[in-house]
This record gives structure tokens, C-alpha cells and sequence, in this order.
């Protein structure tokens, strides 16, 4: 829910944040979601607002829609894992040194994530020891 700003004005939250909170709430769920649903669990939006970001994340190939009798019903394409490792490898796409980023972002990691890191690298499959 959006809270209040400076000068007690209700802060709007962007976008792309929205679409975080649809995304967290499919997730969270594990099965397809109606709007209403949806609109339930996040709370705060109006049922038009849940809509829009459901049409632009199917635009965008994010969630797909199930039919439902009448009314559709929404599930994740990807899982958080799979779209935040996208997210990843297109700003190491984007930066002019890849590399560089690269590097930045591992000083930055906790102690559990360097490990977890390391032991992908030495698995060599990038699957961890899991199949």
C-alpha cells in the first residue's frame, strides 16, 4: 500500500513496482489468480489498476492467462528466480563493462551468497548438485 509522502500527500508507488507486487502475489500463491484475487491479496489498488498490470505483464510475456468460464485467471510465466537471473544478464548486457559490474556486485554479496556462488562455480553446471 502506498504510504504517505512529505506534507502527508500519498505516495504513489511506480509501475514497476506494481507489477513486483502482482508478480510477488502469483508467486506467493502457486496457482492461477483472478484480478479480484489478486486484488485482495495486494489490497489498496482498484480493481481497473490490477487489470492494467496484469494486460502489460501479459504484453510482455511475464504472466499468462488461464480461462476460467468467463472470467481469466492469472499465473507467472517465470519463476522469481528465473526473471530475476534475466533481470541479471541484461544490465551485464547493458554496462559498458561487464566485467567491472560483475565484480561490484560479487564485493557486495553476504558471506551465504558468496558461498552459494562459489559452489556453482565449482559444480560447474550452474545447477548447485541439483537435478
Amino acid at each position: 500500500m502506498a504510504g504517505a509522502g512529505p506534507l502527508g500527500r500519498a505516495e504513489r508507488r511506480g509501475a514497476g513496482a506494481l507489477e513486483g507486487e502482482v508478480l510477488a502475489a502469483l508467486w506467493g500463491a502457486g496457482r492461477a489468480l483472478t484480478p479480484a484475487q489478486i486484488q485482495a491479496e495486494i489490497g489498496g489498488l482498484a480493481y481497473n489498476t490490477v487489470h492494467t498490470i496484469l494486460k502489460r505483464l501479459y504484453d510482455k510475456g511475464l504472466v499468462l492467462r488461464d480461462a476460467d468460464g468467463r472470467r481469466g485467471a492469472y499465473r507467472p510465466a517465470k519463476d522469481a528466480a528465473q526473471l530475476t537471473a534475466e533481470s541479471m544478464r541484461a544490465a551485464l548486457d547493458r554496462s559498458p563493462d561487464p566485467v567491472a559490474a560483475l565484480r561490484r556486485f560479487v564485493t557486495g554479496l553476504t558471506a551465504d551468497e558468496e558461498r552459494a556462488l562459489r559452489d556453482l562455480l565449482a559444480d560447474g553446471d550452474g545447477d548447485g548438485g541439483h537435478r
